[in-house]
């Protein structure tokens, strides 16, 4: 009989830090945040999946690192979704900041790095979407683009302040690929585009699935191991909420085929796809 227990998906938390001075605006604004965008959380909720917050821990949290186990979590959930939100540090893939605005978020940065290693241990499905994709390539020892208009003045604008989720541009799926079986006869699509880092040294046994035309820019990513992780740049669950142009991308196959990749390891129970120990920066 199959499992009717829900999926537990494990959704990285976005962090709020309030500006410096804190504004006088009072209330829980004056404070840090971790948080999860709705939009995330309604692109993956069903009546068979449940998204849980997974919140950073660091130097200055009440619960201290060394009292948990991000482990426990990779056991406990079915899968892990690395959701968007600030730039990564530059730190964290062996770079030092261009300018001082593309600081980023080292703390985190390792959080989120360590979920990773964690759930690719464990052999459980990752996701990454925006930042996450971007994440998911420094895990593997890749590298950044710190600003594309800075670092890339060819490429095209992959973000408009104005626009934000409806910046579209085109995207080539690339064929014979993993993404390319889901959408088939399908070479072309129109994505969102709301960064302005991006892939630049493609991480150790990464592949790349589609690239940014016309500027080539890197999209989406995926690992050759042996357990499901791939990352996208744009964002599914704007693009859920609206048809904006008929050539726009739909972001359904994804999602399906990543919960079909978690209940099949759910289904497998405790045996992971053991990831070789050098899987991860």
């Amino acid at each position: 009989m199959p499992d009717s227990t829900p999926l537990l998906i494990g959704i990285s938390a976005r962090i709020y830090y309030p500006a410096t001075p804190v504004l006088d605006i009072g209330g829980v604004f004056t404070k840090t945040l971790h948080y999860l965008e709705q939009s995330v959380a309604h692109w993956v909720i069903s009546r068979h999946v449940l998204p849980v917050m997974i919140p950073a821990v660091d130097a200055d949290s009440i619960v201290k690192r060394r009292d948990i186990s991000l482990r426990r979590y990779a056991d406990m959930l079915d899968g892990l979704i690395l959701q968007g939100g600030n730039d990564i540090a530059p730190e964290s893939y062996g770079e030092t900041p261009i300018d001082p605005r593309w600081h980023g978020d080292r703390v985190r940065d390792r959080y989120e790095m360590q979920l990773v290693e964690a759930f690719v241990e464990a052999g459980k499905p990752v996701l990454g979407i925006c930042r996450g994709h971007q994440m998911i390539n420094v895990a593997f020892g890749g590298t950044l683009y710190q600003d594309i208009p800075t670092q890339l003045p060819h490429a095209i604008a992959h973000h408009d302040a104005d626009l934000y989720d409806r910046r579209l541009h085109a995207i080539n799926i690339v064929q014979g690929t993993h993404l390319a079986s889901l959408y088939p006869n399908t070479l072309q699509a129109a994505v969102n585009s709301i960064h302005h880092q991006a892939v630049k040294d493609v991480g150790r046994d990464l592949v790349v699935e589609a690239l940014a035309l016309p500027d080539g820019l890197v999209e989406a990513i995926r690992w050759r191991g042996p357990s499901y992780v791939f990352g996208m740049q744009w964002h599914p669950e704007f693009m859920a909420l609206e048809t904006l142009h008929e050539e726009q991308l739909d972001g359904k196959p994804i999602l399906a085929d990543f919960l079909a990749a978690v209940r099949e390891r759910k289904l497998r129970g405790s045996t992971p796809a053991a990831a070789p120990a050098d899987a991860i920066a």
